[in-house]
């Protein structure tokens, strides 16, 4: 039997053109949609069905309405200027930007195309719009910012699971691919009583080392924040970390469901879904000066019960009547 999702996914990854793929036959009153996205289609195909499914909710006609122009960088951040560039050439009615990184690089191209970020860490910090209420110029969206409050939330939750509690010494990855400042989980470990260091990634085929790094450092557990090289290698990271019998929190949900322990975040899909309407309301007209950003109303607890018991891990009671999904 196959899942809506996995039909969905699976229908998403066979439809969606190649990183530079531009459409045969186009309908000529279609409007063009570029999608700017970070990871690789099979990473992020899900996403993009959302996406698309959110248009199609709201009156849009693929191949007919509308038309979209995929580009996928692949986890090299250095090709988002000529996928952009390629997209202002084509041209597109409006570009829509995975995250935060591909938000900024389609800003320096264009002044005068609708652009709608999705999952942007500090839209404001990093002057991608004027504020949250009044962005002002060609950029909008949703910004799934993590405040020091929801890098406390993730490091206490973890505390719950593990052993040695307040004693416990946690890894944070990082790679070149993060863009936010993750010093905030140091200020928060030094509240909980956990120990904070910080894990460099810097490829792929660095995941290895990485890890096994850990396991010469004694760490307890680790924290996954959400660029794009580590949300492209999710399955092999949360293969590492119950290889090395790491409990794990990680950004956003995919983990979890690739099998790490658990997770704390906003859904992505749902924020792709939100983006179709940001793209609807500009197609009909409507400045993206004057439509507030969106931040994220909720946040969801995930629980992966089979990950827990590979680890020899026993989640207590309070923390799954918490959870607003256990994968079993």
């Amino acid at each position: 039997m196959i899942t809506r999702r996995a039909f969905i996914c699976g229908l998403a990854s066979a439809t969606v053109p190649s990183p530079m793929a531009t459409s045969a036959q186009t309908p000529t009153k279609a409007r063009r949609i570029g999608l700017l996205m970070t990871t690789t289609p099979a990473a992020a195909s899900h996403i993009a069905a959302a996406f698309a499914d959110g248009l199609r909710e709201l009156g849009h006609i693929e191949g007919k309405t509308v038309v979209f122009e995929y580009r996928w960088a692949e986890s090299r951040p250095e090709r988002f200027a000529e996928l952009v560039a390629d997209l202002v050439r084509q041209p597109v009615d409006v570009i829509v930007a995975s995250s935060q990184a591909p938000a900024l690089a389609a800003k320096r191209a264009t002044k005068t195309i609708p652009i709608v970020m999705v999952n942007a860490a500090d839209p404001v910090e990093v002057g991608l719009v004027a504020s949250l209420a009044r962005p002002g110029g060609n950029v909008t969206g949703l910004s799934q910012q993590l405040t020091p409050e929801i890098r406390a939330k993730q490091l206490q939750l973890l505390k719950e699971v593990l052993p040695k509690g307040s004693r416990a010494v946690v890894a944070v990855l990082r790679s070149p691919a993060t863009t936010v400042d993750l010093r905030e989980y140091a200020t928060a470990g030094q509240a909980l009583k956990l120990r904070v260091q910080f894990v460099e990634v810097r490829s792929r085929d660095d995941l290895e080392r990485a890890f096994a790094a850990m396991a010469r450092d004694r760490v307890d557990a680790l924290v996954v924040p959400g660029d794009t090289l580590l949300f492209t290698e999710r399955q092999r990271v949360a293969e590492l970390a119950r290889e090395r019998r790491l409990p794990g929190i990680y950004s956003v949900r995919e983990f979890t469901e690739a099998g790490g322990l658990m997770s704390y975040s906003a859904r992505l899909t749902e924020q792709f879904r939100r983006a179709a309407a940001y793209v609807d309301k500009i197609l009909r007209g409507t400045s993206p000066a004057t439509l507030p950003v969106e931040s994220p109303s909720q946040y969801e607890l995930v629980i992966n019960l089979k990950t827990a018991k590979s680890l020899g891990l026993t989640i207590p009671q309070s923390l799954l009547i918490r959870a607003d999904e256990v994968i079993q």
